[in-house]
């Protein structure tokens, strides 16, 4: 088993939720039900990425987070728990989660959050399940976004609008990626400055509202007759 998705859950329900979710799109997965079967599977082979429970029997997720990315830093891994306090989330950001997702979720967010944290940290994709004897997902149709008019290839870092290429920085790019992983979603300037920047949100907006103001202008340059970011005003930002 190679660039499998360790996932790391003690209701069974759940786990096996996930399991089956990951398997249908083209993921080999592990399923471990406590922390200490999670650091056997680790021990034996790496996996690519983990999907993270903090309520385990015996190790707790935590526990477990700080001595996996003390030893094995470059495993992703996103945390999927009940609790929905700023203060839990920022803790597990800060100790080396890679994402945090709060149950109930949404199963198409959370693949997709799932295929960014791979992208971000190099690991590949083109993950196959061979116990349902998949093919390997196509490399081109897993790694390009798109939204409207607007097509991204995340590999690349390369933007197309209307067919005309849009240059971004770094950051600029990352903020739209998130943002058109989950058009639906309403993100808060909290949401995005600790998801882009990877650090602690101290309530300091300016830095994120000049980031989407040049993604407004860089897009309106390619296509000025689309609006593609809409501001959800006194929360955040969406893709319109």
């Amino acid at each position: 088993m190679t660039n499998y998705i360790l996932i790391v859950e003690d209701d069974n329900d759940i786990s096996h939720m996930l399991k089956e979710l990951l398997q249908q799109n083209g993921y080999e997965t592990a399923q471990a039900f406590s922390g200490t079967e999670a650091l056997f599977y680790i021990e034996r082979e790496l996996p690519a990425a983990m999907i993270l429970d903090l309520m385990l029997p015996g190790m707790n997720g935590e526990d477990l987070l700080l001595k996996m990315k003390k030893e094995h830093p470059e495993i992703a891994v996103i945390i999927s728990s009940a609790k929905e306090d700023i203060q839990t989330r920022v803790s597990m950001l800060r100790s080396g989660a890679d994402d945090y997702i709060t149950k109930p979720f949404d199963t198409e967010e959370l693949l997709a959050r799932l295929e960014a944290v791979l992208r971000r940290s190099g690991k590949s994709i083109a993950i196959w399940n061979q116990e349902n004897n998949k093919e390997p997902l196509e490399e081109e149709n897993r790694r390009k976004l798109q939204y409207k008019d607007i097509l991204m290839e995340p590999e690349e870092f390369r933007i197309t609008v209307a067919g005309n290429e849009v240059r971004l920085t770094r950051r600029e790019y990352l903020i739209l990626e998130l943002l058109m992983e989950n058009p639906g979603k309403v993100f808060t300037k909290n949401n995005i400055y600790e998801s882009v920047w990877n650090e602690e949100f101290l309530g300091e907006d300016n830095a994120v509202n000049v980031h989407i103001s040049n993604i407004r202008q860089k897009l309106a340059k390619a296509n000025s007759e689309e609006t593609y970011i809409e501001t959800v005003w006194g929360i955040g930002f969406k893709m319109k």
